[in-house]
């Protein structure tokens, strides 16, 4: 446990020490977009994926050292090593999206940043499954509801492992702009399945999660209302691919997807709106004279459109999905 401690607070240091730098260093930079929900929408730089990977990975580099270097532990070195090149190279695809900053508007609404296009997005994030497939990570064997136990053999590291990665890379991207919304649900759902895996024995798991939430709340403190630096695509992917190296190192699949619904269900209201709408609905909304959020639509495409029907303020909209966050992270242990 000791060394867990140890890896979380370097992680934390690491991560709040870095992401300063990094601020001002994408300002100069010209990394930056709109924050469209101020007076003003003034720029900001974003790209927070980028210090958090720096921070978990001095985590798990320093909990790897230990467990070689004083336990003779070698059985974990290939499958933390594994999990870093899946997180570098998911929060580099994440970036190249972040370096384009050409700032969009749609239906005279400004909509920050024009980024990768979508098939684009699932062609860069396949490559960042390839080191989890390469050394078979994870158990073969799933329990299926109404099923039972089912052995997915081969299928299980070349088909469904790159499914999980880039599926939940994908998947965390479908929400954001607010001024710490993605960062203040990441801090509830790693910290979350940290004490799931920990509680279930999946020991290397419970240490990435609880790596990922240190980092994660430096990150809060520069990301949180009134932000600092912005998420960006790298942040939300290296989410998504945290919680697939979760699932996959820790065979916990079914309480991540539960953890996840938040994730899919936005996805679902997404389709909805693409369907309904001929278009995909924007998460922003209007900034009213009195700081509250108004939802550009009549019906309700994104989890922030539900919540700028009670008239919140964007740090509220920002709380409100993390009390949501909450409520499905409790419900994984109920399950």
């Amino acid at each position: 446990m000791k060394s867990q401690i140890l890896a979380s607070l370097i992680s934390f240091l690491a991560a709040y020490i870095l992401i300063p730098f990094f601020i001002k260093y994408f300002k100069k930079s010209g990394i930056v977009t709109k924050d469209v929900h101020k007076k003003g929408k003034s720029f900001l730089p974003h790209s927070l994926g980028i210090p958090f990977l720096l921070g978990v990975s001095f985590g798990l580099l320093f909990y790897i050292f230990v467990q070689v270097y004083f336990y003779s532990n070698f059985k974990e070195v290939s499958y933390v090593f594994a999990s870093l090149s899946t997180l570098f190279l998911i929060t580099l695809a994440g970036f190249l999206d972040d370096i384009n900053s050409s700032q969009v508007k749609f239906r005279g609404f400004s909509e920050g940043k024009e980024g990768l296009k979508r098939w684009q997005k699932v062609l860069f994030t396949f490559p960042a499954a390839l080191p989890l497939m390469v050394v078979m990570v994870g158990e073969s064997k799933m329990s299926i509801p109404f099923f039972g136990e089912v052995d997915f053999g081969i299928f299980y590291p070349l088909v469904l492992v790159p499914i999980g990665v880039i599926g939940a890379a994908n998947m965390v991207n479908m929400l954001d702009g607010f001024n710490g919304l993605d960062v203040g649900m990441g801090l509830i759902y790693t910290f979350s399945l940290g004490i799931f895996a920990w509680l279930h024995g999946s020991i290397l798991a419970a240490t990435i999660f609880f790596v990922s939430f240190a980092a994660l709340l430096a990150c809060f403190r520069y990301n949180f209302y009134p932000a600092k630096i912005l998420s960006g695509d790298s942040l939300t992917y290296a989410l998504g691919a945290i919680l697939a190296i979760g699932a996959i190192v820790g065979n916990m699949e079914k309480a991540v997807l539960i953890t996840s619904l938040p994730f899919i269900i936005q996805g679902i209201l997404k389709f909805y709106s693409r369907i309904k709408l001929g278009y995909f609905a924007s998460d922003l909304g209007i900034l009213q004279k009195d700081g509250t959020i108004k939802c550009k639509y009549d019906g309700i495409y994104s989890w922030t459109h539900l919540a700028m029907r009670f008239n919140l303020k964007e740090w509220q909209i920002s709380v409100f999905m993390m009390l949501v966050q909450v409520l499905f992270s409790t419900l994984a242990f109920l399950v």
